[in-house]
């Protein structure tokens, strides 16, 4: 039987870290804290720099709607349910993931 409260827990937690990671990201790209370069060539370097924060951004996104959605089927009680197959998702996938909505077999 899942322990719905020990994974909802877990779930805020890593919800509140991958906010916490956008929110630096977004200081960081905007340049909140420190002003843009004034050298051409540091410029380039800061754009290729905020190229990859951006992915990262876009990452920690994806994974928050993820993390909402497993809330929801927490709330609806379809959490642990392989969204594909119907199957039993196995509770080491979701130790490891915990806002996972396929089981193993369906996530290859």
């Amino acid at each position: 039987m899942i322990d719905y409260a020990t994974y909802e827990a877990r779930l805020h937690q890593l919800r509140d870290e991958m906010m916490a990671r956008i929110d630096a990201i977004e200081n960081d790209v905007h340049h909140r804290e420190q002003p843009v370069e004034k050298d051409f060539a540091e410029q380039a370097t800061q754009s290729e720099n905020d190229d990859v924060l951006n992915a990262l951004d876009d990452e920690a996104k994806m994974v928050v709607q993820q993390i909402d959605h497993a809330l929801l089927r927490i709330k609806d009680s379809s959490y642990g349910v392989c969204e594909k197959c119907g199957e039993p998702i196995s509770e080491k996938r979701l130790e490891a993931i915990p806002y996972t909505s396929l089981c193993i077999k369906c996530a290859d």
